[in-house]
C-alpha cells in the first residue's frame, strides 16, 4: 500500500510565500489525492489532461505560527506522478504571480504552463482560449480547481462559462466562518454578494423558509450551490458529500469543499478522497 500524499515541508527559497491557517494543510492533502487519481485515471482515456487553478497564489505558502512552508495547489498539481498535458494558472496578485512564475520555471521547466494574470472573473475568455480544442479524434478533460477567499469571489457566471467544456470542478465552497460572520451583510436586499455566488435572487425567498427550519446559513448555502451546479448538467451532490473543513483552535466550519463532475467515475475518485483523506490512512494509487 502506498502512503498518501504527505505534506511535505519546502525549504524557504526568499520568494513570496503567503501565511495560511494550519488547517490549510488538510485542504492540500485532499487536493493532492484527487490531482492523482484524476491526472492517473483519466491517462488512458482522454488525449488531453488540463489543469486550471483559478486562484493559484504563489506555489508556496507559510503556515502562521511557524516556519513551515507547504507546496500550494499549482505545485502539487504539477507534482502528480502522470503529470497533466497542460496547466493554466490564475492569479489576481502580481506579487504571488512573479514568485509562481519563477518557482514553476526551476522546479518544472519542461511542462506545458500558461499563466493568466487579473481577476478570472474578468479573464473567463482568455481562460477558455488557452484551453486546447476538443474534437472526435483529440478528447480533451479539464479539472478546475476553484479556492476564493471569500463567499461571492468566484462568480456563479464564470463557473457556467467554464462548464460549456469538457470539465470537473473542485470547488472551495467559503460558507463557513466568512458566511456566518457576514449573515446580515450578505443577507441585506441590496448586497449583491450572494446573487453573483448563485448566478440568482432568488435564493432569498428559499432563505426565509430555511431559517424558519433552523438551517444555518452555510449549510443553505451549499446546497444551493450544489442545486445551481446541476442546472448545468452535473450530477446532484448532497451536504453530506461534501468535506467540512474546521479551525483547529476553535473548531470553527471554514468551508466545503465540493466537487462536481458529469460523470460517475468522478464522484468514485471523491469517495476515496473522502475515504482516505486522513494522515493516518493507506491508499492504493
Amino acid at each position: 500500500m502506498t502512503p498518501l500524499p504527505p505534506s511535505e515541508d519546502i525549504a524557504d527559497d526568499g520568494l513570496e510565500t503567503p501565511p495560511v491557517g494550519s488547517w490549510a494543510e488538510e485542504k492540500y492533502r485532499l487536493v493532492a489525492i484527487y490531482d492523482r487519481l484524476f491526472s492517473t485515471g483519466m491517462k488512458n482515456k482522454w488525449d488531453t489532461r488540463v489543469y486550471i487553478d483559478l486562484y493559484a497564489g504563489a506555489g508556496h505558502v507559510r503556515v502562521k505560527g511557524s516556519k513551515r512552508i507547504l507546496r500550494g495547489s499549482p505545485l502539487i498539481a504539477l507534482n502528480v506522478p502522470d503529470r497533466f498535458d497542460k496547466y493554466i494558472f490564475c492569479e489576481k496578485s502580481p506579487k504571488n504571480l512573479t514568485a509562481l512564475r519563477k518557482r514553476v520555471h526551476d522546479q518544472f521547466p519542461e511542462a506545458d504552463v500558461e499563466f493568466i494574470p487579473g481577476d478570472c472573473n474578468a479573464n473567463v475568455p482568455d481562460i477558455l482560449n488557452k484551453i486546447p480544442s476538443h474534437s472526435e479524434s483529440k478528447k480533451v478533460l479539464s479539472f478546475c480547481f476553484i479556492d476564493p477567499y471569500n463567499t461571492g469571489d468566484i462568480q456563479f457566471q464564470t463557473v457556467t462559462a467554464l462548464s460549456e467544456k469538457f470539465m470537473d470542478f473542485l470547488i472551495v465552497l467559503a460558507v463557513g466562518m466568512d458566511a456566518t460572520r457576514n449573515e446580515a451583510l450578505y443577507t441585506d436586499p441590496e448586497n449583491p454578494q450572494i446573487d453573483r455566488f448563485l448566478g440568482n435572487d432568488s435564493w432569498r425567498t428559499r432563505w426565509s423558509k430555511a431559517q424558519g427550519k433552523k438551517i444555518p446559513f452555510r449549510h443553505f448555502l451549499a446546497q444551493e450551490y450544489a442545486m445551481q451546479m446541476k442546472t448545468l448538467k452535473y450530477l446532484e451532490v448532497p451536504l453530506e458529500k461534501m468535506k467540512e473543513v474546521r479551525s483547529d483552535d476553535k473548531n470553527l466550519s471554514l468551508y466545503h469543499l465540493a466537487f462536481f463532475s458529469r460523470h460517475k467515475q468522478g464522484y468514485r475518485f471523491w469517495d476515496d478522497v473522502l475515504k482516505y483523506g486522513s494522515p493516518q490512512q493507506s491508499f492504493k494509487f
